[in-house]
């Protein structure tokens, strides 16, 4: 009998360690939510590029800096955003594909961009 009173208690203790574990897991899930990256709905237009000019608008209106590599990997541009600004100017730069990163705060992303 002491036996199975045991075995109750011992499956008891699992039962609640894993449940507190679960919801230490669920609640580190809630925090990586709310530190969503606002950089995901940037717009970056015209792509290809024939005006010369690339526009880029986000959520947030803090300032932003803003690299152009090439496929190579050198950087032809680099220049810092700031709220009222939304314009790259891009007319000196030669046709070809670019790589255009994005950083805001802790934030990056990176887009690829065609000049035509």
């Amino acid at each position: 009998m002491k036996e199975k009173y045991l075995y109750i208690f011992l499956l008891f203790i699992t039962i609640s360690f894993s449940t507190q574990a679960q919801t230490a897991k669920n609640s580190g899930i809630a925090e990586n939510i709310k530190t969503e990256n606002t950089l995901d709905k940037v717009q970056i237009y015209p792509n290809p590029v024939t005006s010369g000019k690339i526009y880029v608008n986000t959520e947030s209106n803090s300032n932003k800096e803003i690299e152009l590599y090439d496929m190579l990997g050198k950087r032809v541009l680099s220049t810092e955003m700031n709220t009222y600004q939304k314009e790259l100017n891009v007319t000196n730069l030669k046709a070809g594909v670019y790589i255009l990163k994005i950083t805001e705060k802790s934030n990056s992303i990176t887009r690829k961009i065609i000049i035509k």
